[in-house]
């Protein structure tokens, strides 16, 4: 909370009954008197205390007299701007008048004193007073909330060209990202299809090796021979599934608006048999149509519908659903965004898994079986995740033991989708499938 303001006022006589009646005028005003008894006195206590609101000060004294005295004051800076009212017992001429003016003054009163009009004019320069702190107080202020706002300017634009560098070097990262990732699927490309040749060699002279020597191989020998082909198959499903995860960034072709339910047909129509030795019961919803690469859709559906029937229980008809729809997203109040998203499900009534590894599940070599139990290479969904990507959307799943599991692909809708009249059939183009 601000002080109250201090007047202080300095009363200079070499009268003591003079003083004592501006004392008495003043005090019900409650303003700060100091005392001076001459010009040299005043000269002193005004070397000591410079913040005086107001003098008044008489003309006729015997050392120094108030215009001499106010000619002194107004030499030092620090006391110019305290206002000066001569008191005297004299009618001085014009002359005169004009020397206390020039010397400094800024009224005169006569004496005898009238004491309403003493208050009445020292009530104004008090006000003058009162008033000019303010602005000094105000400018202060506006001097402290403007350098306040340069530092805050200054530290704002120093912070958006911090995070106009960050992004700078973000975007850097990226691509530098995006190369690396290129060139590690040319890497495991090239890597997968040099692993072939040598892998064919090895499956080819061990079928020579059983077919030529196997009346003279022992049991053991057989069981040895047995081992190296089930390993070699193995080997060369990881590198088909290799191969294709790193194909999926590298051979990707142009987005078209496809017909999501005929390109299922397609995939299905190429599962036919390990659907038929199943004997599942695959139900397709009507599907939107939407921009995609026709080439990648088709392996996520086949990868997804796989793993279904893969992971079915032994006692129960694998059932498949699949539906999607068309949703627009909503912030975290409620309201709509604009951006759309084709939500796509593929739910089963398979052995499902544990919810704490629905993310893990998506992980490349993660699986939750050995493979004794259930065959693959772990790289499947990992695939599916790849080829949603490219999409720029997400998928995700939910499960519980022995409840099945759902898969949720969201893919953002570039353009208008609409429910298919009449199926359109999609181009050719290289599977890109894997083992879970």
């Amino acid at each position: 909370m601000q002080k109250p303001l201090k007047i202080k006022i300095l009363l200079v006589d070499d009268k003591e009954n003079n003083l004592l009646s501006m004392e008495s005028i003043f005090e019900r005003d409650g303003y700060q008197l100091t005392r001076a008894n001459s010009g040299k006195e005043a000269l002193k206590v005004l070397l000591k205390e410079h913040d005086f609101t107001l003098i008044l000060m008489d003309v006729e004294m015997p050392d120094i007299n108030g215009f001499e005295a106010a000619t002194m004051i107004y030499q030092r800076d620090k006391l110019m701007h305290i206002p000066i009212i001569f008191i005297t017992a004299h009618s001085y001429g014009d002359e005169n008048l004009f020397k206390g003016y020039k010397a400094g003054a800024v009224d005169y009163i006569y004496k005898p004193i009238q004491s309403e009009l003493l208050r009445a004019k020292v009530s104004v320069f008090v006000d003058l007073y009162k008033k000019n702190h303010q602005l000094i107080s105000q400018e202060q202020k506006l001097k402290a909330i403007n350098k306040s706002l340069e530092i805050e300017v200054k530290d704002r634009i120093a912070s958006e060209e911090k995070v106009v560098e960050l992004n700078k070097q973000l975007l850097k990262n990226i691509e530098q990202l995006e190369s690396t990732n290129k060139e590690l699927d040319q890497f495991a490309f090239i890597a997968s299809h040099d692993l072939q040749e040598p892998l064919r060699k090895i499956r080819t002279f061990s079928n020579r090796v059983v077919t030529k020597y196997k009346d003279q191989l022992d049991e053991e020998g057989k069981m040895y021979m047995d081992k190296m082909q089930n390993a070699c198959e193995r080997m060369q499903n990881l590198i088909n599934d290799i191969l294709a995860f790193s194909k999926i960034a590298i051979t990707k072709e142009a987005l078209i608006y496809s017909d999501l339910n005929a390109l299922i047909d397609e995939v299905l129509s190429d599962m036919d048999l390990p659907i038929q030795e199943k004997n599942a019961k695959i139900t397709v919803g009507q599907l939107p149509k939407l921009k995609v690469y026709p080439s990648l859709i088709k392996p996520l559906f086949q990868n997804l519908i796989n793993n279904s029937l893969k992971y079915s229980q032994k006692t129960v008809t694998p059932e498949i659903e699949i539906s999607g729809r068309i949703e627009e997203q909503e912030d975290h109040t409620g309201k709509v965004k604009g951006s759309k998203f084709c939500r796509i499900q593929i739910k089963d009534n398979g052995v499902g898994f544990e919810q704490q590894y629905a993310e893990q599940i998506f992980t490349m070599f993660k699986r939750l079986h050995g493979n004794s139990e259930y065959a693959g290479t772990g790289i499947g969904l990992a695939i599916c995740k790849k080829i949603v990507e490219e999409h720029h959307g997400y998928i995700s799943a939910k499960s519980q033991v022995n409840k099945g599991a759902v898969f949720t692909i969201s893919i953002p809708v570039e353009v208008a989708a609409e429910m298919p009249e009449k199926a359109t059939e999609p181009k050719d183009s290289p599977q890109v499938t894997g083992n879970n």
